[in-house]
């Protein structure tokens, strides 16, 4: 526990150096990369987390997915119940607010939920990422209780920065490996390892 706590910390400094800019260029490639995925053209719904800070910028790419003629959804946690309730996204500026921690999300009167099972593709945050496709994730376990409520077989693809890619991640038994990792760089079929 006390090791993922000292890792969290070291890559969201690493992260917190890129700037600004930085963020928005390396963001835009890999959008590049998602777009072009042969599961994203295939999926009829996607999910995105809403970017907070300085994190791969979802934002960007939501109305570009609703463009695709795709249906858009994002997670509002309840927060007392560790889970996430998933909501159809029509309108970015009508839908979206700041919610828990000042992290975009779903309106509570704009919620149109979404069942997981209906999900073809799911684009997942972390803090850092291995090329075997572990995941550190922020700590709250509100993905990892998600998950198991997908249809088996939808591609997890998570989108970060090469600067959050570590040799190895530390797992615990119920974690979930994501099938595909996404930089600025590369894209890392964690299927084929």
């Amino acid at each position: 526990m006390q090791e993922k706590k000292v890792l969290r910390k070291e890559v969201l400094a690493k992260r917190d150096q890129l700037s600004w800019d930085e963020i928005k260029s390396k963001s835009e490639k890999i959008a590049d990369f998602l777009f072009a995925l042969p599961e994203y053209i295939k999926a009829d719904t996607v999910m995105y987390f809403l970017n907070f800070g300085k994190e791969v910028q979802t934002l960007d790419m939501v109305p570009i997915t609703l463009a695709h003629g795709k249906r858009v959804v994002a997670p509002k946690t309840v927060h007392k119940e560790r889970r996430m309730i998933l909501s159809l996204i029509v309108d970015m500026e009508a839908d979206l607010a700041p919610g828990l921690w000042g992290i975009p999300e779903p309106k509570p009167e704009k919620i149109r939920p979404v069942d997981p099972s209906d999900l073809d593709f799911v684009v997942v945050p972390g803090i850092a990422f291995d090329e075997q496709g572990n995941r550190l994730g922020y700590g709250g376990g509100y993905y990892d209780r998600f998950f198991s409520e997908l249809r088996d077989g939808v591609p997890l693809v998570a989108v970060t920065f090469e600067v959050q890619l570590l040799p190895a991640v530390p797992v615990a038994p119920w974690d979930r490996r994501v099938d595909m990792v996404i930089t600025e760089k590369r894209l890392i079929d964690c299927r084929k390892r």
